[in-house]
């Protein structure tokens, strides 16, 4: 997609810009621009779930998930269940990595760490594919899959992709077999809580919450919803910390400056790293938030607007033309973060007594969106990667293999084409 030292795009990307009408970082005036019937038909595999779509439904969907994510129960099971995976799933196959000297995809370490972390969250099913055994994941291989392909319709002409639906080829075919996994694993999620929950109706996760209530905020709770807001939740919960982790520990090994400056705030804290001890971690929330600035997991987003509009850059916008949002460009512009832009430099987060993390607007620090389309789940996400970073960081050496290539690969998150492979040893 882009060359991860320059930001420079990649074909790919000039393709997507050039069939837009307008390429640019900002936009002003959020609700004449929904998501639209294009991209609706774009994202069809993840159903109507709220990150689809707009309107009435779109504001009730957005309204309950809000309310659920920020309830102090689902909050507390959030901080058990980012801990107990960290300590109980982790560091142990950490240590048996470092035991035998293997060479480990640290990428792969955090998809299995996200997937049971989201999983438990959002359905209160533990998969256990962080273990040892390295147990095939379904599920995130299809939504890889499915990641790929969608973004392959972006770049592609829409006649195109739909001829290679109806033939059952190519990225369509793949597109397919992912769809279906997906439906499969969530299919029997929902039956298993369907089992709990009329044995039982307690518990902290999503899916119980969802549950007890047929009807919230206007919308019809039947398994045609829960399935898409299960898949909408776990590519939220999932896609965007398994990246943010595996560009975060890259650049480390790029800067070990700031893998040093972050080991010292470390040493100030017990080892016993409680959620207000890492809340205090400056130093640590700054280097999470400069890798987010240069590695957004989502690299774009396209709006249609409804209405005429003049943008603040000057451009005339047209209805129902599609509106680029550049994220990784945007993280590159001196005109936004100034000349040093394409440093990694976690200062620049930091207020001059080195206390506190200085307030960047969301327009300008777009990883999380803005306005009120802005993601609910920012703090489950800084919650799993200060947790995930400070426990590698305090317990163990992560070494880069040389010789890799680290390259994007097409998505509609920024991954890396071939993981990232280290060698992991404690201190």
């Amino acid at each position: 997609m882009a060359c991860p030292k320059t930001g420079q795009l990649s074909e790919c990307c000039r393709r997507l810009s050039s069939t837009s009408t307008v390429y640019t970082p900002i936009y002003h005036d959020l609700f004449n621009y929904p998501k639209g019937p294009v991209l609706k038909e774009i994202f069809d595999t993840f159903g109507d779930g709220f990150s689809n779509i707009d309107g009435d439904s779109w504001r009730n969907q957005r309204k309950v998930v809000q309310k659920l994510l920020s309830h102090h129960e689902f909050y507390h099971y959030l901080l058990k269940t980012i801990r107990q995976k960290v300590q109980q799933g982790l560091i142990p196959v950490l240590d048996q990595v470092s035991k035998q000297g293997l060479v480990v995809d640290l990428h792969d370490l955090f998809t299995r760490l996200a997937y049971d972390t989201a999983c438990i969250l959002v359905t209160g099913h533990n998969p256990e594919s962080l273990s040892v055994e390295f147990p095939e994941v379904h599920f995130s291989r299809a939504l890889a899959d499915a990641g790929e392909a969608v973004f392959y319709r972006h770049v592609m002409p829409q006649r195109i992709w739909k001829f290679m639906r109806w033939l059952g080829i190519g990225k369509e075919k793949k597109l397919a077999e992912a769809k279906e996994t997906l439906d499969h694993v969530i299919a029997k999620c929902i039956s298993m809580k369907q089992e709990d929950v009329r044995d039982n109706n307690e518990g902290a996760d999503l899916l119980t919450s969802y549950m007890n209530q047929e009807k919230m905020e206007g919308l019809q709770v039947d398994d045609k919803f829960l399935r898409d807001t299960i898949l909408n939740l776990m590519l939220a919960g999932q896609s965007t910390n398994i990246w943010a982790l595996t560009w975060f520990f890259w650049l480390l090994s790029q800067n070990p400056s700031v893998e040093t400056k972050i080991r010292e705030e470390l040493e100030t804290m017990a080892p016993d790293l409680d959620i207000e001890k890492l809340n205090k971690l400056v130093y640590l929330h700054a280097a999470l938030c400069e890798s987010l600035r240069l590695y957004p997991p989502a690299p774009f987003q396209h709006k249609t607007p409804i209405k005429p509009d003049t943008l603040p850059s000057g451009h005339k916008v047209k209805p129902n033309s599609k509106v680029i949002i550049a994220t990784y460009s945007m993280g590159r512009m001196t005109s936004v973060w100034g000349k040093d832009c394409l440093e990694y430099k976690p200062e620049r987060w930091i207020s001059k007594d080195g206390r506190k993390i200085k307030y960047e607007p969301a327009y300008k620090f777009f990883t999380f969106n803005a306005g009120p389309r802005a993601c609910p789940g920012k703090q489950w996400a800084f919650t799993l990667l200060k947790t995930t970073a400070a426990t590698i960081i305090q317990k163990f050496n992560v070494q880069v293999m040389e010789g890799q290539c680290i390259s994007t690969g097409g998505s509609i998150v920024l991954r890396m084409k071939e993981g990232l492979m280290v060698r992991v040893t404690k201190r």
